[in-house]
């Protein structure tokens, strides 16, 4: 019986290199040995994209699997699992390929199609071009030509190395004979923000324990949100010895590092995942699987430092010293801990976004309020919460960028923009 199956694997090229965590795919014939060495060609790249292209490359093994026909090519099987994807498997409560898929989203297609290509696109390149292709070129047409070329410069327009492309004709003449559904064009999604009415009590009365006794390190990694823009996972990321305190005010001066190539903080070890590994044989925490409780994200935020780190700017200013404060006790009542994370639980172990999140939820409905993501009551909208603050206070978009750590000003322009509902009292004041 046909069948597929999705493991995390450790993988190494040679004795002499290093091991890596990647999700192999197994068949009845054994391990699909090829896509683990593409994942291994692409390890510089997220987890959760790994994890997505070993979804699509599972899914298309499945479609294959389930079925009886047989198609005249390799492209025209592609073709009809791109359909299979956006339409579905089920009509009229019957599924003769017994898959049952429901439609998907026609960006959830497209990002599969991408994935599936690019794995195909790496098979050729190791096989040669003699064997059929899965999803080859062809001509593109004249709107395809100019669609394409209006991507590139839209795409390039804000690099900072833009000068260095040099783009060819050649390049934008051929489209992919297997395109995905058109993607629909959406205004900026609402951005939920946490209600600044409310954000001291939780900060005082939302994070402590049932015997009344604070929980210092939720408060500090909420201030850090919200005060200082940061993601949360960029929270769990932070040494103790990246932060230091400026004499003169007395305020809280954090560096966040790159996970794995930001500089150690000891000078025998060149970069942080040499020190994670020899002394405390740890990996960057956004190396682990996402299922591990020491995964924590990396979304690639603007560095701005030579020791490939970025600075976090407290809005209001006075906040670095109330943060100063808080950390002092937070230091003194720390469990003793045998890891540099500035984050520990109760056992000392580095704190997991899973457990904070959890403490989140039940700071919220302890003031009063409900979790959800539409009223801006998760961690994210403190976030949300910074950057409005900031657009509010007169901040332009390169300075929102700046403090936000957005690689492009574009990213911001969610902040600037006013919600819904500030549009309707805007059109109930104006006669």
């Amino acid at each position: 019986m046909a069948y597929s199956l999705k493991r995390r694997v450790s993988y190494k090229v040679s004795t002499a290199s290093l091991s890596h965590s990647f999700p192999a795919i197994f068949t009845k014939s054994g391990l699909l040995i090829s896509h683990l060495r593409y994942l291994y060609s692409n390890r510089s790249k997220s987890t959760s994209w790994m994890e997505r292209n070993a979804f699509a490359v599972e899914l298309l093994l499945k479609f294959i699997d389930h079925q009886d026909s047989k198609f005249s090519s390799a492209t025209e099987l592609l073709r009809a699992f791109v359909e299979a994807l956006q339409f579905g498997t089920i009509q009229d409560g019957q599924d003769d390929s017994g898959l049952f898929w429901s439609p998907r989203r026609n960006e959830d297609v497209n990002v599969l199609l991408r994935h599936i290509t690019d794995y195909c696109d790496y098979l050729d390149t190791v096989h040669g071009t003699d064997l059929p292709k899965l999803n080859p070129m062809r001509k593109a047409t004249h709107s395809e030509d100019r669609l394409q070329w209006c991507a590139y410069y839209r795409r390039h327009s804000r690099s900072f190395l833009n000068h260095l492309a040099k783009p060819s004709q050649e390049q934008f003449s051929v489209a992919r004979k297997i395109r995905g559904p058109e993607s629909h064009l959406v205004d900026i999604e609402a951005v939920y923000r946490f209600p600044e009415d409310r954000i001291e009590d939780l900060l005082l009365y939302g994070f402590v324990s049932p015997s009344g006794v604070p929980d210092y390190a939720s408060q500090l990694i909420v201030m850090l949100m919200h005060f200082g823009g940061l993601r949360l996972s960029e929270c769990f990321h932070i040494y103790i010895n990246d932060i230091s305190i400026d004499p003169k005010s007395g305020s809280a001066l954090i560096s966040v590092f790159h996970p794995s190539d930001g500089k150690s903080p000891d000078e025998r070890f060149s970069k942080r995942n040499e020190y994670l590994a020899h002394k405390y044989r740890m990996s960057p925490r956004n190396e682990y699987a996402r299922s591990h409780r020491l995964y924590a994200g990396w979304k690639g935020p603007l560095l701005t430092n030579r020791d490939l780190s970025f600075d976090v700017m407290f809005y209001p200013a006075r906040k670095a010293v109330e943060f100063t404060l808080l950390l002092q006790k937070y230091l003194s009542t720390k469990p003793a801990s045998d890891c540099p994370f500035l984050f520990a639980n109760s056992k000392g172990n580095p704190e997991s976004k899973k457990n904070f999140n959890q403490k989140h939820c039940r700071a919220v409905k302890r003031i009063g309020l409900e979790p959800s993501k539409s009223l801006g009551t998760t961690p994210h909208a403190h976030r949300h919460s910074y950057g409005y603050r900031l657009s509010q206070g007169g901040g332009s978009q390169l300075e929102i960028q700046k403090a936000m750590h957005h690689k492009s000003p574009d990213s911001c322009l969610v902040y600037l923009k006013p919600s819904d509902d500030e549009v309707r009292q805007q059109m109930k004041n104006t006669r």
